[in-house]
């Protein structure tokens, strides 16, 4: 097997998660990186392949299938999980047991690189305003938060231990154009995220890196601790749309407002289904991050 890091050009690249809105996002453009593109969702892609494309339908938590779908894998873009704060007990099979899957398997499989989709939420529980490096102390704002915390240490595990190269996103807010006045310092536009993923899977000896993905915006809170390795440099700012989104705020006070993780602060907490208070059955919606 090739691997991901001998040239620019990925001979098999698997995308879990292809279905999903950031999926979506990246699998034309993740298709010219790479020879073969293996689209992997629970339920079968959407509309035409592309010559290049293949479409297995695969459960993260079944580990003998996970197994099978990373056979001949040379690098893994890992968007695959519940993708909202919920319950954590319907976080946790997709979030912890598919995690621990697919590294599992790419070890077996001799798979050599993970770009691996964490998240902001890893440190939500900051306040909106305070510059974070990515070696800063976890502040999950959630459960959700707190799976992608286990993604990062299973990638740390992988590498240390058995050799598997990661890169670990904190993936901001991912949308066209920036939503709300939160997200003038935590988006990311589709081409600077595309951009990044790019070089996680082209830059040789990563070891295990964790990074922040954000584009360009003068607010942002982040650092661009490991952009220059990756070679990273982000095109798009939230800046131009300031003005359209500024009244577009969370209420004053509330956690919400005060604190990085934005609207995920406003889940939970979550009661016994059917408990008073306790919200309905969640069901994963890809929303901004």
């Amino acid at each position: 097997m090739s691997s991901a890091i001998d040239s620019p050009r990925v001979d098999t690249l698997l995308l879990t998660g292809a279905a999903g809105t950031v999926g979506r996002m990246l699998r034309g453009p993740l298709g010219s990186l790479c020879r073969r593109l293996i689209l992997s969702d629970l339920k079968a892609t959407a509309g035409p392949l592309a010559a290049n494309e293949e479409d297995r339908p695969c459960d993260l938590t079944d580990r003998s299938a996970v197994q099978r779908l990373l056979e001949g894998v040379d690098a893994v873009v890992h968007l695959g999980a519940y993708s909202v704060e919920a319950p954590f007990e319907q976080l946790a099979r997709a979030n912890l047991d598919g995690v621990f899957h697919l590294y599992e398997a790419a070890r077996l499989a001799g798979t050599r690189r993970v770009v691996f989709a964490s998240s902001n939420h890893v440190t939500g529980c900051y306040p909106q305003g305070q510059w974070l490096e990515p070696t800063d102390p976890a502040r999950p704002d959630g459960y959700y938060g707190v799976t992608k915390l286990f993604g990062e240490g299973m990638a740390q595990l992988y590498w240390y231990r058995y050799g598997v190269e990661s890169v670990c996103l904190r993936i901001g807010t991912c949308t066209p154009e920036p939503p709300d006045r939160r997200a003038l310092s935590t988006w990311i536009s589709p081409r600077d995220l595309f951009s990044l993923v790019a070089a996680s899977l082209k830059t040789p000896e990563v070891g295990c890196l964790i990074t922040y993905a954000v584009s360009d915006n003068p607010a942002r809170w982040w650092s661009d601790s490991g952009w220059a390795q990756l070679g990273y440099q982000p095109q798009d700012s939230a800046e131009p749309w300031r003005d359209q989104v500024g009244d577009r705020v969370f209420p004053e006070g509330s956690p919400m407002a005060r604190l990085q993780g934005g609207s995920f602060l406003g889940m939970g907490p979550f009661g016994a289904p059917g408990a008073l208070g306790s919200p309905g059955p969640i069901v994963p919606s890809d929303p901004p991050d």
